[in-house]
């Protein structure tokens, strides 16, 4: 068998009941231009225990489809947030 993937990356939503959204980061040169470039990608990840809140950090390993969409599971929770700031928009 091959290695699974980790990842660590930020969760931006809790919402579902044993899945989590994570956020992970990935930097790039570009070929042309030599700049850094910034990509992100989100995973949902199954979290059995709903630990993992937003805006935390946390690890994950790829792992056999658990769903349609869900091909990840959660490892640890490397870092906890402390506080969340919640942006309220009116108008639009």
């Amino acid at each position: 068998m091959g290695k699974k993937k980790e990842f660590v990356g930020i969760v931006i939503s809790d919402k579902m009941s044993k899945t989590i959204i994570v956020r992970v980061t990935n930097l790039s040169k570009h070929s042309k231009y030599n700049r850094i470039i910034r990509k992100y990608t989100k995973f949902k990840v199954h979290d059995e225990k709903n630990t993992a809140k937003i805006g935390d950090k946390v690890r994950i390993q790829e792992t056999r489809p658990l769903s349609k969409d869900k091909r990840f599971r959660l490892i640890e929770v490397v870092q906890k947030v402390k506080h969340i700031e919640f942006e309220v928009k009116e108008g639009v």
